[in-house]
């Protein structure tokens, strides 16, 4: 028995052990937050509620049928069938069991019925969009992570060749070819960068925040994301806008939505002509009744029930003459807001041509500027080591090696902003075209 309980404490601590090891690719990422985030969720009920509301509105086409019972006491006085008043006590059981079928409601239930399609379809748009924008928000989240990782690198790199070169003006101290203010000054070179290397965790660990909240997770502890290959990195051959734009109009959900709103509205017209129209209706059904007078029955509950046993069947026709300017009220509203869902769709187009142009326009940018910045970074680096060597030897000042180490350090800060921009620019075009979010 403790074998066995030994062996599962033991798989369990595995498993958890492989949860907190877990590498997170951004497809990965994605994924999950598409299945645990809370605002899509709530968008997934909204979903489920317009089905029901659409299966309502279907339910209206059948027959409505309905039982009821009735008990009723009279007493005092009354006229008898004998043509005098006296006190009577008289009870009535009536049973009655009716349906009634619409027949035509001027088109308010075919109507109906394609309103509330077009709601589903509306909010099953809805929702797409909902995981489109938590997935781009994902994707810059997961890509702020990879930037401030490698920023972090970068500040750690430059610590561990401070601390270098302090060990490096010590012993030149001791030798008596550095003062003791030159110490002092690398020290200081040593703390500034230590700060920097703190910043830079900080950072990393409210990145890591961001994406674990966007995911759900209770604490970003487990969150190790997975480096993309260098080939993922590079700068990307950027699709013509045009060409995007126009192959997004008949695929982005709120595009498609914006057209559904104007379907919808047409339809809206089209029931609010039809309470202008008359509205017929059939019913029928079946009842009967028992009766006592003074506690006593003219014949036996059954003989009643089989003797008072009645059916009816009928038709109902509505005409509507005057509704004090209601339908004519409801139908100009209709058409105004027909006008306005039109607007609205072309607007939409025009966003998202705006959009599309813009982030073609910044991954064009950020491309360009990734170019100029890496030859910088180069270079600023190469001056970096002549001037570490020269300070090693002597040869340079304090100053001198500040200013190489700084002009490197945010000449690579400005190149990595630049590669990871680009990247992000470049993916939400794809994006747009219907291109996954991925690295």
């Amino acid at each position: 028995m403790k074998k066995t309980a030994l062996v599962i404490i033991a798989a369990l601590a595995a498993f958890s052990a492989g949860a907190q090891d877990r590498a997170w690719t951004l497809g990965d990422c994605i994924r999950y937050a598409i299945d645990h985030n809370i605002s899509l969720k709530q968008s997934r009920l909204n979903v489920e509620q317009k089905e029901l509301d659409l299966s309502t509105a279907k339910g209206k086409r059948l027959p409505g049928l309905a039982a009821s019972a009735s008990e009723n006491l009279s007493f005092g006085r009354g006229l008898g069938a004998d043509n005098t008043y006296t006190n009577s006590n008289t009870t009535s059981t009536s049973l009655n069991l009716g349906a009634d079928i619409p027949i035509f409601q001027g088109f308010s239930i075919s109507d109906g019925i394609k309103i509330s399609s077009l709601d589903l379809s509306s909010a099953t748009q809805k929702l797409r969009k909902a995981e489109n924008d938590l997935s781009v928000n994902v994707a810059k989240a997961y890509i702020q992570i990879l930037y401030d990782e490698e920023v972090l690198k970068v500040a750690l790199s430059q610590e561990a060749c401070d601390k270098e070169l302090l060990e490096s003006v010590r012993a030149r101290m001791e030798s008596g070819k550095a003062s003791l203010a030159e110490v002092a000054s690398q020290e200081a070179v040593l703390a500034q960068s230590s700060l920097s290397v703190a910043q830079a965790r900080g950072n990393l660990s409210i990145s890591r925040l961001d994406l674990s909240q966007l995911l759900e997770l209770s604490t970003p502890d487990s969150l190790n994301i997975v480096f993309p290959q260098a080939s993922a990195l590079a700068p990307a051959l950027l699709s013509d806008p045009e060409q995007i734009w126009l192959q997004a109009l008949d695929t982005r959900p709120e595009i498609l939505d914006a057209a559904l709103s104007v379907e919808r509205s047409k339809i809206a017209v089209h029931q609010a002509k039809g309470a202008f129209l008359p509205s017929l209706s059939f019913s029928g059904g079946i009842g009967t009744n028992f009766y006592t007078v003074n506690n006593q029955a003219a014949t036996s509950f059954g003989n009643q029930l089989k003797n008072n046993f009645s059916q009816y069947l009928g038709l109902s026709l509505n005409i509507p003459i005057f509704s004090r300017l209601a339908n004519r009220n409801n139908l100009k509203g209709a058409r105004l807001n027909l006008r306005n869902e039109t607007l609205n769709e072309e607007n939409s187009k025009k966003t998202l041509y705006k959009e599309i142009q813009q982030a073609y326009y910044n991954a064009l940018s950020s491309q360009v500027k990734y170019e100029s910045s890496l030859k910088t970074a180069e270079s600023e680096r190469r001056r970096f080591e002549l001037t570490s060597e020269k300070y090693k030897a002597g040869l340079a000042g304090i100053t001198d090696y500040n200013d190489a180490r700084n002009s490197r350090f945010k000449a690579e800060s400005e190149m990595l902003r630049a590669r990871y921009e680009s990247v992000f620019q470049a993916k939400l075009l794809d994006f747009y075209a219907g291109t996954a979010l991925d690295l």
